[in-house]
Formats: C-alpha cells, sequence, structure tokens
C-alpha cells in the first residue's frame, strides 16, 4: 500500500479516532486538528501509547482563516495532504421554533461550512499531483432527518450536494469524493443517552444494537484506497439498516 498523508478534522472525538486509528494502522501519515491544547496532548499521549503517532495542528475548522492557517501548517511541516476526512460535527439540538440563530449557525458553521473551509486550501494541491481521496462525514439523520435537528439534519443533508458537485468537478484529476452516513454508533455522546431512550433508537435498528466506530472507519479507510479509484459521488449509508434507501 502507498503511504499517503491524510487529515482526518475532529480526530479526537469518537469515530475520528477509530478513523484516525484505522489510517495510521494502514500505514498513512495522519494528522488531526484541536481546539483544546490540554485536552489534545492528552488524546495525543494515548494514541502514542498504542504505537500511533499522529501530527496536531492548531484550528477551529469553522473560521476559515484559521482553517487555512491549519493547512499551512500541516502541509509544510508534515506534508501535502492526499486523504481528507471532514469529519468535524456538533450538535445544537432544540425543536426549530426555539432554535435561534446562533444555534443554526453554529452547525452549519462547524459541519458544513467547514467544508469549504478545509477543502479548498488541500484541493489545488491535489488536482495538480492528479490524486487524491475526499470524504465527508454526514449522517442518516442527513438523509432521514430528526426531530429538533433541522440545523444538524440540512448541515448533514448539504454535506452530500457538496460531494457530488466536487466529485464532477474534478474526476478527471485522479480525485474520488463521497460521503459516509453513519447511523447511531456506540460512541460517549451515544452512550451519554439516557438507557431507556438507546433502547427505543436500537429497537428500530434491524440489526439489533448501535454501530461501532470501527465499522465507520473500516467503510472509510476503503474509499480511500487504490481500489476505490472508481468510486466517486457516492453515499454510502452505515446504519445496521435503520435507514434503506437507493
Amino acid at each position: 500500500m502507498t503511504q499517503r498523508t491524510a487529515l482526518v478534522t475532529g480526530g479526537t472525538g469518537g469515530i475520528g479516532t477509530a478513523i484516525v486509528r484505522y489510517l495510521a494502522r494502514q500505514g498513512h501519515r495522519v494528522a488531526t486538528n484541536y481546539r483544546d491544547p490540554a485536552k489534545a496532548d492528552a488524546w495525543r499521549k494515548a494514541m502514542a501509547a498504542e504505537g500511533i503517532e499522529v501530527y496536531m495542528a492548531q484550528g477551529d475548522v469553522a473560521e476559515p482563516d484559521a482553517s487555512e492557517t491549519m493547512i499551512q501548517d500541516i502541509e509544510q511541516n508534515f506534508g501535502p495532504i492526499e486523504i481528507l476526512i471532514n469529519n468535524a460535527g456538533i450538535t445544537r439540538d432544540t425543536t426549530f421554533h426555539k432554535m435561534s440563530y446562533a444555534q443554526w449557525m453554529d452547525v452549519v458553521n462547524t459541519n458544513l461550512n467547514a467544508c469549504f473551509n478545509v477543502t479548498r486550501p488541500v484541493i489545488d494541491g491535489m488536482r495538480g499531483r492528479k490524486w487524491g481521496r475526499i470524504v465527508q462525514i454526514s449522517s442518516i439523520n442527513g438523509q432521514k432527518g430528526q426531530y429538533g435537528q433541522a440545523n444538524y439534519a440540512a448541515a448533514k443533508a448539504g454535506m452530500h450536494g457538496f460531494t457530488i458537485s466536487l466529485a464532477q468537478e474534478n474526476a478527471r484529476f485522479g480525485i474520488t469524493v463521497n460521503t459516509v452516513s453513519p447511523g447511531y454508533v456506540g460512541t460517549d455522546m451515544v452512550m451519554a443517552v439516557p438507557e431507556e431512550v438507546r433502547e427505543k433508537i436500537i429497537a428500530q435498528i434491524p440489526i439489533g444494537r448501535l454501530g461501532k466506530p470501527e465499522e465507520i472507519a473500516h467503510a472509510v479507510a476503503f474509499l480511500t484506497g487504490e481500489e476505490a479509484g472508481w468510486i466517486t459521488g457516492t453515499n454510502l449509508a452505515i446504519n445496521g439498516g435503520h435507514y434503506m434507501g437507493w
């Protein structure tokens, strides 16, 4: 396998950590971003204890200037970004009639606008090298919607619109662009939900359990491989059968 330089945004989260771990164990050189230095240092040490070295670059992907500075840091000190996983995401849940503009914009900026902020500084390099892999981490709720998540569902659905347009523009440059839409995965965030709520969610999943972060990471890693060079503009739904579509 050819060693590549990969950036996973939001890499210190549950799914992000699994993606970082998976790509690193495939032999890739992996970077991620952070906002909280203390949290980032603790996470980096935990990964190092597993034998995984990750390049850490400070940067808030919701901010265009901070994102550009972060990309410059990584590419100057670690290497040109050949694999980009737009994984960073937050929630600010409430029903729409109670939703503030700040709650709307916080989610749209971090989940959707970050795709522009991070991808724009790397796309020219990928085009010049005639190779690249870009994967957006969307959500089942971007496909089916969710009560109390108009902001999140809109942003996550928008990510796939971004994917299919970018895929068309860059296919002839050896760049593939795809989306992965996880269902409910057993991350710390989901496990913090009251047990009775989790049980109701699991009852709606035909496979009968929550997903594992490693299962999402496996799919992401597959889409970044040389063998996936004829797959572009697609959305891979990984949700245990919770939502089935074409």
